[in-house]
């Protein structure tokens, strides 16, 4: 499937998995990107990309102008903070969803990224989610407003898809990476620092990785297949694979052993059943070695230092 000649809005653009979509949808429509462009640069990176950048705050309600008569909304900002302020994260993440699609209520799809994290953790670290098992707080060691703040957002999502009869597909992304970053790259940048890979438990902490190439093409399906009531579905990659074994691969093309280090506390195994999924997108295009392989290639030790120091904190 292809979309194109439509006028796009695109939430979060200057992000880690916007940005690239944001060059996608470019190609063929007009794109506008939305963002606080609080960074320096964003805004210009997203001019490059092709889209009419637009600076707003969703949760504060204040649009600035943004026009209204989008085509399609994806709609992919998100707050993730280690602040504990569940009031804060709600507004963030929740309130600004619904404010955004009542804006947005003319629109033909509404693609809401969701994620994984809202899943309750299934204590087999192999156990493949589906998109009807049980959801809860995941409690995210990088950020425990996270799970709960979007699990809410799903909820309000749901209910202004009905209320405006507007189409929408909810996508529960699990590890999104490319080029523009994501997990991998962190444990890439771990590993080359010196740095130990610090797990949940034991061996094996399984995911679905998906490729930004085929997050592109996945996304364009969802907005055709957007529904009232809202769709949702597991949008991950077609293959689990463990983060050892994606470190392992990494490590041997970087001539560095990870240093694997398992604690009670962390990210849990987010391993995916992906059948909902390929039947609305049909399979990946990207393997997650394929994947992996032109995303070290393309590795700038730089980023890799700089994503390092926010880690830490320094940044």
């Amino acid at each position: 499937m292809t979309v194109e000649g439509q006028k796009i809005l695109i939430t979060g653009t200057a992000g880690q998995i916007a940005l690239p979509m944001t060059r996608h949808f470019a190609q063929s429509n007009e794109v506008w990107g939305l963002a606080r462009f609080s960074q320096p640069g964003s805004r210009e990176q997203v001019e490059e990309a092709g889209a009419t950048p637009h600076a707003a705050d969703l949760a504060a309600g204040d649009l600035n102008g943004l026009p209204d008569d989008f085509d399609y909304v994806i709609h992919m900002a998100a707050f993730m903070a280690a602040s504990p302020d569940y009031d804060f994260a709600l507004t963030q993440n929740a309130e600004a969803t619904g404010l955004l699609m009542a804006h947005c209520r003319k629109a033909k799809g509404f693609l809401h990224a969701a994620t994984a994290a809202s899943y309750k953790n299934n204590p087999d670290h192999t156990h493949a989610y589906t998109e009807g098992d049980p959801l809860g707080d995941s409690e995210q060691p990088y950020s425990e407003t996270y799970a709960v703040s979007k699990l809410a957002a799903e909820a309000v999502a749901r209910t202004m898809c009905r209320l405006y009869e507007l189409p929408t597909v909810i996508g529960r992304i699990n590890v999104a990476y490319g080029r523009n970053g994501g997990l991998p790259a962190i444990l890439l940048a771990m590993m080359t620092n010196g740095m130990p890979v610090m797990l949940k438990d034991a061996e094996p902490n399984m995911f679905a990785p998906v490729h930004e190439k085929d997050m592109c093409a996945h996304a364009e399906a969802f907005l055709e297949a957007a529904t009232v009531p809202a769709t949702v579905v597991n949008w991950g990659g077609d293959q689990n694979v463990s983060i050892e074994d994606m470190c392992r691969r990494m490590g041997e093309q970087v001539g560095v052993a990870p240093d694997f280090q398992y604690f009670p506390v962390g990210t849990h195994s987010r391993a995916f059943d992906s059948a909902k999924r390929i039947s609305i997108t049909g399979p990946c295009t990207v393997s997650w070695e394929e994947g992996i392989d032109d995303m070290v290639a393309a590795y700038d030790a730089e980023q890799g230092d700089r994503m390092i120091a926010r880690l830490m904190g320094e940044a």
